[in-house]
């Protein structure tokens, strides 16, 4: 079996388990960690449905003064624009909620991108929907990465991984933030 085999078949059960799991929480735990607390300009991403939720800190980004860049999907990649809070100035594309307006050239201007997964596994790669979006996007930002899951999708067990995948810096969960040797 190959690796895109192995991988949609886990994609399938880890949402199917995620559903079944859910809880409502929020991830202020990342709001304490030094290039959380140090960036000026931050990457984040609007969740929907059973996505760990990035309402609240997104929101705390931007009340403290924070430049926030949210993604946008551009045929098969992601490009970054710059958000200010108005949600008048957001699409809501398939299931996706994304801004307007002109994307940023400068992705080394962004200090911490926090990025959406399934699971993550003890090396820091992460499983996440299936496109390869974030992958193709964060092998082209030098930022700090750190993906955020619900309590227990982080894994002991190797997730499968190709060789266009990237490692994260951190994983965070609701209680707890765990980094990695990238």
């Amino acid at each position: 079996m190959n690796q895109n085999t192995v991988k949609k078949e886990l994609r399938e059960r880890l949402r199917r388990e995620r559903i079944q799991k859910f809880s409502s929480s929020n991830f202020n735990v990342i709001l304490k960690i030094p290039e959380i607390i140090e960036a000026t300009t931050i990457a984040s991403y609007f969740s929907y449905d059973v996505e760990p939720s990035t309402t609240e800190i997104n929101q705390t980004f931007l009340s403290a003064g924070k430049r926030l860049f949210l993604p946008r999907v551009n045929g098969d990649f992601l490009e970054w624009v710059e958000w200010d809070g108005d949600t008048t100035t957001l699409k809501v594309t398939k299931k996706l909620t994304e801004p307007t307006g002109r994307p940023t050239t400068d992705l080394n201007a962004i200090e911490v991108i926090i990025v959406p997964a399934l699971h993550i596994d003890q090396e820091g790669y992460r499983l996440g929907q299936g496109g390869g979006y974030y992958d193709r996007a964060l092998a082209n930002m030098s930022g700090w990465k750190i993906g955020l899951v619900h309590a227990g999708e982080l894994t002991s067990q190797t997730l499968p991984r190709e060789a266009h995948d990237i490692p994260l810096n951190a994983a965070a969960t609701p209680s707890t933030v765990v980094r990695f040797r990238v």
